[in-house]
């Protein structure tokens, strides 16, 4: 640190005073990606990944660097495969992955069913949670990498669509393709450091995972180097030196209200005390700048010191309509703060922009959440300049001081080189800029015409959205936006919607959407009453239009996941105890080879994340059982009978099994159905003891066939595990006499 008593307060303004052995920034997201994939292919122990978002489809390498490691390397590029990969090659390493849970608002954005999707394309010793827990209108925002207990990321970047870019930001880039196509430019910052650090962040990522997860995660390593003298550590990733060597630093934490936990706000404590120690130049690059308490206080250190400049980069416009929207009122408003009273060369609020040789034109997206305080402080992490970053959603940042006057030119170098890619300049012009005594206009003047160049803000130009403020309560919230009052009348924050909650609303509203439709189509049209329905079937027994009709009542019933139980009973009904089964058994029959089609047709991964695990129980049961397996599911209630017919078709069993199967398995329950339902019309129709016990019978019957199902299933799967134990010894037994023989 420097002289003096340190302004850091463990409580306050900071979680933990600390200190890193060495440490890096890594400017934009290619290095990031590009020293994550070396850090993760060193990893021996353990890797923690806390994030907004972890896509499981993202390409940590690209271009060059892709070839390069596919003609040197067998690790995968992809962060899922790569993740399998390691997990694969080190059976005992423990990889955990904490991604937030999301909300509605950004739900068509994110990867579908990412909890799924992970667990399927990785090994057992890769976990993956769900983050649900955060009040309602906040996000979990850290974003956090920690190797082997010795090597820490953070910052703000995750591993997300949308991010990746290089430090020279093309106009047009075939490598910057996302989900919904090529997107523009963008700026990120994130760091890696090694040290003391280490174990505090290894301390805030497993406390993160342990709130949400059954079961612990593994403990830290009591062998891990991280003191003070420490080498640099072995997952440190290549190509990318330290720039800073044993710099004192300090961790914020911005922790809303949740589950019980105390609440924290010391990232904006942090940010305006540092702000107050400012003299010279504080340079800022933020996504966002709505929280108008920054701009009063840097308003205020202005005209506390005069020889003091304020820069803030930040983006041309904020990504999408709703953000827009909120974002633009409020960076008026920031602004309009910041410089009331002001000399106007003192400071500037910027976007950076290019045009290239071609005349196509380009604003980067400035996604960094960086500050520097003259050369005493450089402060990296995921907090933006708005309300809910200093209140609502998780954050943590890291300040690193200028403890010596070495590490303080190296504060002094990082903000010169992210100002010489904003402005197309080299680095080694910088020094001169800020030696000028207007350092800002100095900035601002001579940019080169080819390279990227900062232009002041001029919001003024957005009036039409800027006006509509309606969402901001929503998109920059400083409070959870649903309380639940309490018995004792204090409140509570209510929960961001999980996932599953999120599909159920869904769900339900589709359904009623459905009923409505189905209600005013009965009620309008004529044919489709449940008379009619019940005259058309009536109509069709003694016919040749009887079989035809039950065959399409099957298959549209298959196709509508309608229960096969209900319209067994009700063709018994009709067709009576005989030609009932008789009709139903080719029924079922044919829709499952229709819906077993479209199970082929759909893909393994598609149905898996629909179904979830009871896809996977279904397929596991099958591929191990076969005709018997299948038996067995048609007379125990596992899964739906659709569901059922769907995960036959993406299984590895053959058409034929499946249908021997089903046809096994179903017509003896098919059998006892025709009993139960030609009883229950019978004494409809007749009432008496003779129909009455024909009903019992059925019904015993049926429970009969199930409970006897059960038995022999599990008794044929005991054996089939049994047997397959016995050939996997004798294979182990016989490998092992083959390696001593050798």
């Amino acid at each position: 640190m420097q002289s003096g008593k340190s302004i850091f307060q463990p409580g306050q303004n900071c979680w933990v005073e600390s200190k890193a052995r060495f440490s890096t920034p890594l400017i934009d997201c290619g290095n990031y990606y590009k020293a994550l994939h070396s850090s993760i292919v060193k990893a021996k122990h353990s890797i923690f990944i806390v994030g907004w978002d972890i896509d499981s489809r993202i390409r940590l390498l690209r271009g060059d660097d892709e070839a390069n490691s596919e003609a040197n390397s067998e690790a995968p590029s992809v962060i899922s495969d790569l993740l399998k990969w390691k997990a694969e090659q080190l059976p005992d390493i423990k990889i955990y992955l904490l991604r937030w849970d999301s909300s509605l608002a950004f739900f068509a954005q994110r990867e579908m069913w990412a909890k799924e999707v992970w667990e399927e394309k990785t090994p057992d010793n890769v976990q993956t949670e769900l983050d649900g827990t955060i009040p309602m209108g906040g996000s979990q925002h850290q974003k956090i990498v920690v190797i082997d207990d010795e090597l820490v990321f953070s910052g703000g970047m995750d591993v997300s669509t949308n991010r990746w870019d290089t430090r020279d930001h093309p106009v047009v880039s075939e490598e910057r393709d996302g989900p919904d196509g090529e997107y523009g430019p963008l700026h990120d910052v994130q760091m890696v450091s090694s040290g003391p650090v280490v174990e505090d962040f290894a301390k805030l990522v497993r406390w993160r995972w342990q709130r949400v997860a059954e079961e612990s995660p593994i403990d830290m390593r009591e062998d891990a180097r991280i003191d003070d003298n420490a080498p640099l550590p072995d997952a440190w990733p290549e190509d990318y030196p330290p720039l800073f060597e044993n710099v004192e630093c300090a961790l914020a934490r911005t922790i809303p209200f949740m589950d019980e936990v105390e609440p924290a706000q010391e990232v904006r404590h942090m940010l305006l005390d540092l702000i107050g120690e400012a003299e010279s130049v504080i340079y800022i690059e933020n996504q966002f700048t709505t929280r108008q308490e920054i701009a009063e206080a840097l308003n205020k250190q202005l005209k506390l010191k005069p020889n003091l400049s304020v820069i803030i980069v930040s983006s041309y416009e904020p990504k999408g309509k709703f953000e827009c929207e909120a974002f633009w009122a409020s960076r008026i408003e920031f602004k309009a703060i910041l410089e009331k009273g002001i000399d106007p060369e003192r400071v500037k609020l910027t976007y950076s922009s290019i045009e290239d040789m071609q005349g196509r034109r380009a604003y980067k997206r400035i996604h960094s959440k960086v500050m520097t305080i003259d050369n005493k402080y450089l402060v990296i992490g995921s907090s933006n300049l708005s309300n809910r970053s200093m209140t609502l959603d998780t954050e943590i940042d890291t300040v690193l001081f200028g403890n010596s006057k070495e590490n303080q030119a190296c504060i002094e170098q990082v903000r010169n080189d992210l100002l010489a890619e904003h402005t197309g300049r080299d680095i080694a012009d910088m020094p001169a800029i800020f030696d000028n005594d207007s350092p800002v206009e100095a900035l601002m003047q001579g940019q080169i015409a080819h390279g990227y160049v900062l232009t002041e803000v001029r919001d003024e130009v957005f009036t039409e959205h800027s006006g509509q403020n309606m969402f901001r309560a929503l998109s920059d919230p400083e409070e959870p936006l649903i309380s639940v009052p309490t018995f004792d009348g204090a409140a509570l924050p209510a929960r961001n919607p999980r996932r599953r909650s999120i599909m159920i609303l869904i769900g339900l509203a589709i359904i009623a959407v459905l009923g409505g439709l189905m209600f005013w189509a009965s009620q309008s049209i004529p044919w489709l009453s449940s008379d009619s329905i019940n005259t058309f079937l009536e109509k069709s027994r003694g016919t040749y239009f009887a079989l035809p009709t039950v065959l399409l009542v099957y298959v549209v019933g298959g196709i509508l996941f309608f229960p096969v139980t209900v319209l067994s009973l009700a063709v018994a009904a009709i067709f009576g105890p005989i030609w009932g089964p008789i009709y139903g058994i080719m029924g079922a029959l044919m829709s499952s080879a229709i819906m077993f089609g479209v199970g082929k047709l759909s893909g393994n991964a598609g149905l898996r994340k629909i179904g979830g695990p009871k896809v996977a129980a279904v397929d596991e049961k099958l591929k191990r059982s076969g005709i018997v397996g299948v038996a067995a599911i048609r007379m125990l209630p596992v899964a739906p009978f659709s569901l059922v017919n769907l995960v036959a078709g993406i299984s590895s069993i053959g058409i034929f099994q499946f249908l021997v199967g089903t046809f096994l398995g179903m017509f003896p329950p098919m059998i006892a159905k025709g009993l139960v339902g030609d009883s229950i019309a019978q004494i409809w129709q007749n009432p008496s003891p003779e129909t009455i016990s024909y009903l019992v019978g059925g019904i015993v019957l049926w429970g009969l066939m199930i409970w006897g199902s059960q038995k022999f299933a599990r008794f044929y799967q005991a054996r089939k595990e049994a047997k397959s134990d016995s050939e996997n010894e004798d294979s182990s037994s016989k490998s092992e006499v083959e390696k001593c023989a050798a």
